[in-house]
């Protein structure tokens, strides 16, 4: 974790005090479901609760110089917390074994910063459809391979990056479902020292489902597909973060991050303004997309239990939530303040001399009878003599005066064909299908 990229609610679910809160929680429950059934003392189920509510202080040091010399975390927080408890604490951690503890620990966590990332992507979402309404109805261009295509809006743009974004709540919310599962099921996961229903009961006090088989370890593949979702969802934030780099270029200026008041953009050069939020955003995604493949590494554990996953789940889980939790707060800063200039979006629009009207020509040539190969033909000649001219030629113009298109098509009809607001008429159905209603 980089302090410069984190964030103090989702840092804190894994500070090691908070994680060894888990830990009494899931011990201090399942001893108290042990004495329900009478297979330990009321007293000692007691007795942690006791101790608990009177002075629930973890002393993170005295943990780790234990682990020091034991070189095992769960016994060094075992012993300690007998030795505030006393000699009730032997009921502690009766017939389980440490992935039970460790496991669960780690989907309580990983369920609580998928809280703050569905609350960060709520926010998200909430500024791109303000921007989008803002400009449903802005025009500028459309590009693909990087080239002017034809005419769209700004509005449309940021409506698929909303849309793109729902369905990445979807899938963390399906992600969260998934890996948010208690297991305590004993060495093995056979039960034989441990009734399910401890299981359940812990489950139920943790807000987790019951992991069918959890074999010692719950399954990875859970956690498989709980990391490559967050590799997903940073791969649509660089997205988002790259059009708006494009946008910002200085031959395009279309959009720009905002630009605060003494801000420098340059140690060498004043004149400066650059995209260094969204190609900050950039390398966040990389960094989490590098999490999903170890953690789909991590599946392929030797029989019922080893630990090799768990030197890597040490980084990947609080790296990989802490960097996206960032990420996602910067770029709905980004968003709700990003600077857009319709008038260079119609100059850009306009610069190639109505090139981006050219498929309206082409169809309406085929309506008018010629075939599809000459009418492409036609229009793709007049084009070109606009392409190499950098748009001082104008495409209707140079049509008007072509024998072979007039022959299929009226000057007043070419000039339909290079309305702009053609374009748009579907813009209303689209927003429909994309954004709440209501």
């Amino acid at each position: 974790m980089v302090p410069r990229y984190a964030r103090p609610a989702m840092t804190a679910i894994w500070e090691p005090e908070a994680r060894y809160k888990i830990w009494f929680e899931i011990e201090a429950h399942a001893t108290q479901k042990l004495a329900d059934l009478g297979v330990v003392p009321q007293s000692g189920a007691k007795a942690l609760w006791d101790w608990w509510q009177t002075n629930p202080a973890i002393d993170v040091a005295a943990i780790d110089a234990k682990e020091a010399i034991l070189k095992h975390d769960v016994i060094a927080f075992l012993d300690w917390v007998a030795e505030q408890v006393g000699p009730e604490a032997r009921f502690m951690h009766q017939g389980m074994t440490s992935s039970d503890v460790l496991d669960t620990t780690l989907a309580v966590q990983l369920a609580r910063a998928s809280d703050l990332l569905l609350e960060d992507m709520d926010a998200l979402l909430a500024a791109i459809h303000r921007r989008a309404e803002e400009h449903r109805y802005t025009p500028t261009i459309g590009r693909s391979h990087g080239i002017h295509a034809e005419p769209t809006t700004f509005g449309l743009k940021l409506a698929q990056a909303y849309a793109e974004f729902d369905r990445c709540r979807a899938r963390l919310v399906a992600a969260r479902a998934e890996i948010a599962t208690c297991a305590i099921s004993g060495a093995v996961g056979t039960f034989a020292n441990i009734d399910p229903s401890v299981e359940e009961y812990v489950a139920e006090k943790l807000g987790l489902a019951v992991e069918p088989v959890s074999t010692q370890v719950i399954p990875r593949d859970r956690h498989a597909a709980y990391f490559s979702t967050l590799a997903v969802i940073a791969s649509s934030i660089e997205r988002l973060a790259v059009e708006i780099r494009h946008l910002q270029r200085t031959e395009v200026l279309e959009a720009e991050e905002y630009f605060s008041p003494g801000q420098k953009g340059s140690s060498a050069m004043p004149h400066k303004r650059n995209p260094v939020l969204t190609e900050n955003l950039t390398g966040q995604a990389r960094m989490i997309r590098s999490y999903a493949m170890p953690a789909l590494e991590n599946v392929a554990l030797w029989h019922e239990r080893d630990i090799s996953h768990s030197s890597v789940e040490r980084f990947i889980g609080p790296d990989a939530t802490i960097t996206l939790d960032f990420a996602l707060a910067r770029l709905t800063m980004v968003v709700d303040k990003l600077l857009i200039y319709p008038e260079r979006m119609q100059k850009n629009l306009d610069r190639m001399g109505g090139l981006v009207h050219s498929q309206r020509v082409l169809l309406a040539l085929t309506q008018a009878g010629v075939t599809r190969d000459n009418a492409y033909r036609l229009v793709q000649r007049n084009a070109m003599k606009v392409w190499e001219s950098d748009g001082q030629l104008s495409l209707l113009e140079l049509l008007k005066a072509d024998e072979e298109v007039t022959a299929a098509l009226t000057p007043a009809q070419l000039e339909d064909k290079f309305n702009l607001d053609f374009h748009f008429k579907h813009v209303d159905t689209i927003f429909a299908r994309v954004f709440p209603q209501g």
